[in-house]
């Protein structure tokens, strides 16, 4: 999951184990200390890929003594994933990579496909179960541009929350990382993630009990007129008991 407003980037994962005995295994890597890379599919080409990126970096940075713009390393590595579809000996990289950063022009969220093609999005989820987080991205990407670094956070951990079926939001089952204006990328720690995830769940439930009286009346709203239709039935039957 990632998500893009005008200062920061937020990159966001769901830690997924192979089985109950494995650990899960990294879906967000580190490219240089204004760019960072999430990747859905298969890890292997994902490390290949981030690899490749970190290399493009450091001769850019060697030869201009500047960071690699966003952009031109997105161009940079929808070609060479471009290459392996048009080569009978070769196959297209199995991975899908959400690519944030900041330069100069501001912050940016791309989208590689395998295909080679790339998009920019201002909040985009990729991956198994990410219809749920797009569908909640969705409702809220209008306000995205504006948001705080926390306020973006705290979404994308509600988007996750959304691809989760029911599981219980910890810090242990997400990864959370942060690109932006003065911030360099970095992941943010466990325990910073769980104070987040406790802050908004005590505010949802002090929001909730106060709809709560309104529930009720409703529900005895509805539960007075069924004395009088019990009635009306009962004089209906009455002749033909008689």
């Amino acid at each position: 999951i990632g998500l893009r407003s005008k200062t920061h980037v937020v990159l966001g994962c769901v830690n997924k184990a192979n089985s109950e005995l494995s650990s899960h295994q990294k879906k967000i890597f580190k490219v240089d200390d204004h760019i960072g890379v999430a990747i859905a599919g298969l890890t292997a080409d994902g490390r290949v890929l981030s690899r490749y990126m970190r290399n493009e970096c450091i001769n850019y940075s060697f030869t201009y003594e500047s960071p690699l713009p966003v952009g031109r390393l997105v161009v940079q590595l929808a070609d060479k994933a471009q290459v392996c579809t048009q080569r009978s000996w070769k196959r297209p990289y199995g991975v899908g990579l959400l690519v944030a950063g900041l330069d100069e022009s501001g912050a940016h969220l791309y989208y590689n496909c395998p295909s080679g093609n790339y998009f920019e999005y201002q909040a985009f989820a990729i991956g198994s179960r990410s219809q749920a987080a797009k569908t909640y991205l969705e409702r809220r990407f209008e306000s995205f541009r504006d948001a705080s670094r926390d306020d973006l956070v705290k979404d994308a951990l509600m988007a996750i929350r959304e691809t989760l079926q029911g599981e219980t939001l910890k810090s242990s089952v997400c990864t959370v990382a942060v690109v932006g204006v003065g911030e360099p990328f970095h992941i943010l720690n466990q325990g910073t993630v769980q104070q987040m995830i406790d802050a908004f769940e005590i505010v949802a439930e002090q929001e909730g009990p106060a709809a709560e009286p309104d529930t009720d009346a409703g529900q005895e709203a509805s539960a007075e007129p069924e004395p009088e239709q019990g009635a009306a039935a009962g004089e209906g039957v009455a002749p033909m008991d008689i």
